[in-house]
């Protein structure tokens, strides 16, 4: 048996993941076979169908929707670049106080 390959990373749009997900909530079909069927992993399916039902409210306390993840990614970028040109703009009050100073 050879050494198993590590698949690729894929991106699919919403609307792929919204109709896979579909699929398998529409209970004709099973995780597994869904994900035959579309060559994905069953645990990438499995994922995309649970975050579908926390989108929908009938997730647990705490849990993120899509949205929220979406806003904290945008927010923790957003921080990062804050704290750089914070960082930034204190080095050069300290290159200018010296030069001044």
């Amino acid at each position: 048996m050879g050494v198993m390959e590590r698949r690729k990373r894929r991106a699919f749009t919403r609307e792929f993941k919204a109709e896979t997900v579909r699929l398998v909530v529409d209970g004709k079909r099973t995780v597994g076979e869904v994900a035959r069927d579309l060559d994905l992993t069953e645990s990438a399916l499995r994922l995309w169908v649970h975050q579908a039902e926390v989108d929908a409210g009938r997730g647990k306390p705490g849990e993120l929707t899509t949205a929220e993840r979406e806003e904290l990614q945008q927010l923790r970028r957003e921080v990062k670049t804050l704290r750089l040109e914070r960082e930034i703009l204190k080095q050069a009050a300290a290159f200018f106080a010296k030069e001044n100073g």
